[in-house]
This record gives structure tokens, sequence and C-alpha cells, in this order.
């Protein structure tokens, strides 16, 4: 007689630790900080762009140039007129990061369940890392400043970094089946918010020299993993002679952990054996198709709603510390240290709402209820005072509330919607899947950050957080 779906997933839960051995450490560690690397890389740039605006407009129009710096090396420098304008292109720059990153990730998941996904990463991570350097640090000791070099540089980023998020999410996929994905893939997504937070510090430790040195801090880190994750990342359990998720039929721990959270309860008991990279001696499962992985059952839901809530979690990542600095007259290094107590934030919220979805047994319901909330700290982080503790309070709130379900859809919900029986003939389909949820969500954070440096411009911050509100 076959147990209902709850009893069968109570040892399930219980096999999360008796299966987990130190490759399992391992592997969670290398994905996270891997992806941590990247995202400090993305973080320097919105913790610099005060600096940045100020090398690029007239000293005259700006009290942060040097005032015995030769007029002709400034005036080669300098792009625009004014720091509005530097505002906007900065912005521009946002919004081409994104694009072309979310459209990198919808080829980078294809490639990702066809190549060897450290192959993939580990490219992705140094050859980024060498951009950022360029676009930063070069650009500036050879005093050579072009809009088109940077926007083509920020392309070029942009399309690199895509490889990271669909590679970590399937090498984790691999690893780590059903048995407590909400709390592993909750704590383990907070791997994005510790690189803000790396990135923060780091910038925040050098910008006294010059904007450069913080480029060229975290691009040397970066490249350092990348070297790492190269010569360390075991991608599968196969790789160790370990068995691949659900290779056991016999193991009802491992027919618990893999069935797929979104699937029916009542599915049939017979077909549960299939992994996501998994490869047979006999049989080598199919990769599936991009469309095929659209038309699955929750994909296009998730993906749109994923590209509202990136838009307003990325706007916080690109703009706080510009806000905080332009909004309240705090000095750059303060405003991006203080705006690290978002990523605390959504570090807490992130781990937390993943372990009340697997007591659960249901990941939407505690979505809907933390967004709710969110609208509401973010009406009250709009009207904040002009004091640091108050503010950094209420910062923290609203990224519990914000970054905490926008992690849950990009890696554990994510894993749910790669798994399902539709997928078991060909388990190829995590890393696509994950590219086109956060392909999408991306499109949807490109077009917001545009926007942003628009309604900023034209009608107020307090406009852009109903804004936020909106979405």
């Amino acid at each position: 007689m076959a147990l209902p779906g709850s009893l069968r997933r109570q040892p399930a839960n219980r096999g999360l630790v008796s299966h987990c051995t130190h490759h399992h450490i391992v592997v969670f560690l290398l994905t996270f900080f891997s992806y941590s690397l990247l995202h400090a890389s993305r973080k320097t740039f919105s913790n610099v762009k005060v600096s940045i605006s100020s090398q690029w407009t007239p000293s005259c129009l700006n009290s942060t140039a040097p005032e015995l710096r030769p007029y002709e090396l400034w005036n080669s420098s300098h792009l625009f007129p004014n720091a509005e304008e530097a505002t906007l292109f900065l912005g521009t720059l946002d919004t081409i990061f994104l694009f072309s990153y979310a459209m990198g990730l919808f080829v980078s998941g294809i490639v990702g369940d066809r190549l060897n996904l450290r192959w993939v990463l580990s490219f992705g991570m140094c050859s980024s890392a060498l951009v950022v350097f360029f676009f930063g640090t070069l650009t500036e000791w050879l005093h050579f400043y072009n809009k088109w070099f940077y926007c083509c540089l920020w392309v070029v980023n942009g399309l690199l970094q895509s490889t990271g998020w669909p590679c970590v999410v399937a090498v984790m996929g691999n690893w780590f089946g059903k048995a407590g994905r909400g709390f592993v893939f909750g704590l383990w997504s907070a791997c994005a918010s510790v690189g803000n937070i790396l990135g923060a510090f780091l910038a925040s430790c050098v910008l006294k020299y010059g904007y450069e040195y913080a480029f060229l801090v975290t691009a040397s880190v970066q490249f350092a993993g990348g070297v790492i994750v190269f010569f360390g990342l075991l991608t599968s359990p196969k790789e160790v002679g370990l068995p691949e998720l659900g290779a056991d039929e016999d193991d009802s721990v491992e027919e618990g952990a893999n069935r797929p959270l979104m699937g029916n309860d009542d599915a049939d008991d017979d077909d549960r054996n299939y992994s996501i990279q998994a490869t047979d001696t006999d049989h080598q499962p199919k990769a599936i198709g991009f469309f095929q992985a659209c038309c699955l059952p929750g994909v296009v839901l998730y993906s749109l709603a994923y590209a509202c809530l990136k838009l307003v979690n990325y706007s916080f990542f690109f703009w706080l510390p510009f806000y905080l600095s332009n909004n309240f007259g705090w000095k750059e290094a303060e405003a991006d240290q203080l705006s690290i107590w978002y990523d605390v934030g959504g570090i807490i919220g992130g781990t937390i709402q993943g372990l009340i979805s697997d007591v659960l047994q249901k990941r939407a319901p505690v979505l809907a209820i933390s967004l709710l909330f969110a609208v509401g700290s973010l009406f009250g982080y709009s009207r904040s005072p002009n004091s640091k503790p108050i503010n950094a309070v209420i910062m923290t709130i609203t990224g519990f509330f914000i970054g905490g379900p926008s992690n849950m859809i990009s890696s554990a919900i994510s894993a749910d919607l790669g798994r399902q029986d539709l997928v078991k003939g060909s388990s190829e389909a995590l890393a696509t899947v994950t590219g086109i949820v956060d392909g999408t969500g991306s499109i949807g954070a490109a077009v917001g950050q545009y926007l942003v440096s628009l309604i900023q411009e034209n009608l107020g911050w307090m406009w852009v957080f109903y804004f936020f509100i909106l979405m």
C-alpha cells in the first residue's frame, strides 16, 4: 500500500543529513563562492557610480575633482557636460548589461546542458574578470574614455557573466535532491547577497585610491576563483563513484528526494528514477529543447513573475548606494557599507522562507505572503528619515521580503521546475529551465534600470518607489 505524499516526504528530510558527504560540502562551497565572486564584480560598478560620474563631468560642476589637475588632462577625460547626463548613461550601461545578460542566459542554459559545466563556469568567470579589468582599470590607467567602447565591453561582460547561474544551479541540482531543497537552496542562494556584501566591502576599502582599484581588486579575486573552480569542482556524484540522485530504486529516501515538489503527489510511483545531468552507462539522456522547456508547467508563469520581482531587486542592487549618497548626502564609502544591510535581509529571508516552504511543502503561498509584506516595507523605506540606523533597519526588512522570494524563484523553484515528471525521459533540463527563468527576469530588470533613471530624473525618487510597489 502506497504511503500518502506527506508521509513519504518525512524520511526524505531525514535523509538530507545521512546522504551528505564531504563532496557535497565542497560542491556547496565552490558553487556558492563562484557566483558570489561574479556578483561582487557587478556590485563594484554600482558602488563607484558617484566617483565615475565625477570623473566623467567637468571639474567646475562637481566638488570631488582635484583642483591641481591640468585642464588639458581633465578636458580629455570628461564625457558629459553635467552629472545628470552622466547618471543617465550609467543607467544605460546597467540596461545594456542586463539585456546582454538576459540573452546570454537563454543560450548559456542550453550550452550548460550539453557541455561540461565546470569548463563553462570557469571560462565565464576568468574571461569576465578580464573584461571588468579592461573596463574599470585599464581605461583609467591609459586615460582612454569612449562611450561606445564602454558599451561594447559591458555587452561582452553580460554575455560572459550569464554562464554563471545556470551552471551553478545545475551542479547543485545534481548533488542535492528534493530532501530539504527549500532550505538548502534558500541558504545557498544567499551567494548573490554575499557577493554584494563582498563587492561593497572591497570597493569601500580601496575607493580612496581611485575607483579603478576597486575594479582591479574584484577582477583579480574573480579570476583566481575561476582557476580554483576549474581544478576543484565536481559537477556530479558519478565523478567520484557516488550514485546519482534516484539511482537506487530500493532507497525510499531518494524516492522522496527526487519527487518534484510541483508535480502531482499521486503520480505513478514506478517512474521515479531520473536526474538532471546524470548519464547512464547504457543510455545518454538527450538534452531537452528550448521550446520544450518553455512548455513545462509553471515555467512561463514563474518567469513572468520573476521579471517583475527581479526588476525591483536589481534596482536596489544597482541604485541603492547612489540613492543613499544622492538623496541623503552621505559619503559614497558610507553609502556602500550601509547598502550591505539590504543583502543581509535577503540572506535571512531566503533561508527562512525556504525552510517554511519545505515544512508546508508549498512554495507559492510563502512567496505571495512575503511580497504583500514587501509592498508595506517599500512604502516605509521610501519615507525613511535621514538617520543611518533607522534606514538600515527598514532596509534589512525590505531585503527580507524582496530578496527572499527572489532567491527562492531563481534557485529552489527553478530546480523544482527542471525536475518535473515530464522531464524524466530527457533529464538534461535544469540548466535550460534555469536560463529561461533567470533570462526572463533579467529582461524585466533591464527594462527597469532604464525606467528607474528616467523616473528619477523627471519625477524624483518617491515615484521610483511607487514604481517598485506596482511591480
